[in-house]
């Protein structure tokens, strides 16, 4: 077992000095920049820095199919990203609605990551690459950047309320954001769950084939 982990994190780091890579590792680096800012109140620093980050998201993985860098590592480093990204956004939301009901589900969302976490280090410790993104994990991920964005800068306190003419959204449609996005989240983790269940049957049929041999 030991033996596949060391060869497949070999085989990750095969070709992996590329500009896709580098620019997943700044978006890395910049979430706790935003975060820290969020929570510090400087809101315009805050969004322009995750402006940002979204923008190497968008960019990196067109610039890796078009010139062809598209490496192991990359659609390791990518994913890491979005869940690291969306845990950072609970957080500030944790932060901003800690008195509220709401802290209840968002919890949910860092348990569900949480979950993704050790399903994907047990299938790397295996010797396996943690599956690939279902429409529904595409789908919840979309929903969830832009109702938690949206909260951010419209919910309670936001950070652009009373800015122009942008007004607080009212409490009930903040509620209905982040039910509809938990809904979403688990339903992603629940489609991963079948690829998931089929890679451990596989890799444990074959290692029982290799000690038959």
């Amino acid at each position: 077992m030991m033996n596949k982990f060391k060869e497949n994190v070999k085989d990750l780091f095969e070709n992996w000095n590329t500009i896709p890579n580098w620019m997943c590792f700044i978006r890395i680096a910049l979430i706790p920049v935003f975060t820290v800012m969020f929570i510090k109140e400087q809101y315009i620093a805050a969004f322009v820095t995750m402006i940002v980050a979204a923008l190497t998201d968008v960019f990196d993985g067109k610039i890796a199919r078009k010139f062809n860098m598209v490496s192991n590592l990359g659609k390791i480093l990518d994913p890491i990203a979005d869940k690291l990204s969306q845990i950072a956004i609970v957080i500030i939301l944790l932060y901003k609605f800690w008195d509220g009901p709401l802290k209840y589900v968002l919890f949910l969302f860092i348990l569900k990551e949480g979950l993704m976490i050790i399903g994907g280090a047990i299938l790397l410790s295996k010797g396996l690459r943690p599956v690939a993104a279902e429409i529904w994990g595409k789908l919840a991920t979309v929903v969830f950047y832009t109702f938690m964005i949206t909260i951010i800068a419209l919910g309670p306190s936001g950070a652009l309320v009373g800015v122009w003419i942008f007004k607080e959204l009212p409490s009930a449609v903040t509620t209905i954001m982040v039910v509809i996005s938990a809904v979403l989240a688990f339903a992603s983790l629940f489609g991963y769950a079948p690829g998931f269940i089929k890679q451990i049957k596989e890799n444990k049929q074959n290692e029982n084939s290799d000690t038959d041999k």
